[in-house]
């Protein structure tokens, strides 16, 4: 089969298209037919193997699973002898480690069936950033219907569900994005929209109930300063920062200064659960969140999808087809 293949950590020059043997499921898992695949900043943090942390699970001096992608869409092709909740033929959505690939195994407690209203590539670009949108906003900072929800990263993967779900949940929502990013934030339900690149975040005279950051950029401070005096803050990912932590230290920081002030600093670690995606895939079937995908590339083009993720700021999610 086909496969995006790197051999060492480092840059999208070193991702390669090979022809490698089709994998097996293992008791537990199925064997999914990929038709398309996810490209959000974890396949990036897999590529790199930034934070160095990261390497702990990852592999210390090359990735242990060669395959890029880490989530995707597509039809089980075989299952294994102990899965019995999916069959061959099924269309299905999740958690696929490998995926920029012609097959992939996918564990089967973090796939689910496709919602039936989106094509595969649509599919594709929800599991991991719509999950991480949904629980970056469950919990306490869950918004109630009139709060303000400030979203940071606002045209991105996962800031495009944020947008979405805050709106449904009833809050008033302001946007951060870059200029040409500020219609599709709009259109996602976003009351205001604040263009980063001429407005400052304390130059606004409102207070947030909820800030979801899904940049990694600004110091804790400057977040701090524009959130409500018992409102939440949610670090999403760890975008910047060098080091043995690289930005995962900022999150780090938030969560240990929150204990001693009346502010909620959260530092989100997204987890694939079947459950938000049963979720994610009812929402989607009853219209109330729809993927926005900046760009569709072919399994081939997979090191110019990932360059245009780092260096291009895409609106929405980009996708890999296979």
């Amino acid at each position: 089969m086909k496969a995006i293949v790197q051999d060492a950590y480092g840059s999208a020059d070193l991702l390669e298209l090979r022809d490698i043997e089709r994998p097996v499921p293992r008791d537990d898992e199925v064997l999914v037919e990929v038709r398309a695949a996810g490209c959000g900043p974890e396949v990036w943090h897999l590529m790199t193997g930034r934070p160095y942390v990261a390497r702990v699970a990852l592999g210390l001096r090359r990735p242990k699973n060669p395959v890029r992608g880490w989530d995707g869409a597509g039809r089980v092709e075989a299952v294994g002898a102990k899965v019995t909740g999916f069959k061959p033929g099924d269309e299905v959505f999740g958690n696929c480690e490998g995926s920029f690939a012609q097959y992939a195994r996918a564990k089967a407690d973090k796939i689910a069936l496709k919602p039936a209203n989106l094509t595969f590539e649509q599919a594709a670009a929800l599991p991991v950033s719509g999950m991480t949108a949904l629980q970056a906003l469950s919990g306490k900072s869950r918004p109630q219907p009139g709060q303000r929800v400030l979203v940071i990263g606002a045209s991105g993967g996962v800031g495009t569900y944020a947008v979405q779900l805050a709106t449904m949940y009833g809050a008033e929502v302001t946007g951060v994005c870059g200029p040409t990013g500020a219609d599709l934030v709009r259109s996602l339900g976003a009351t205001h929209v604040i263009d980063y690149t001429r407005e400052d975040l304390t130059d606004s005279p409102h207070r947030y109930d909820v800030i979801v950051d899904n940049a990694g950029l600004r110091p804790l401070p400057v977040l701090r300063r524009v959130l409500t005096p018992r409102g939440t803050l949610v670090i999403v990912g760890g975008e910047g920062g060098s080091g043995f932590l690289g930005g995962m230290s900022r999150g780090l920081r938030a969560v240990l200064l929150s204990p001693f002030i009346a502010q909620n600093l959260r530092n989100l670690v997204s987890l694939s659960r079947q459950e938000d995606l049963l979720a994610l895939k009812d929402l989607a079937e009853q219209g109330r969140i729809i993927p926005a995908i900046d760009r569709a590339y072919p399994l081939g083009e997979a090191p110019a999808a990932l360059r245009h993720l780092r260096d291009g700021h895409p609106r929405g999610k980009l996708v890999i087809t296979v």
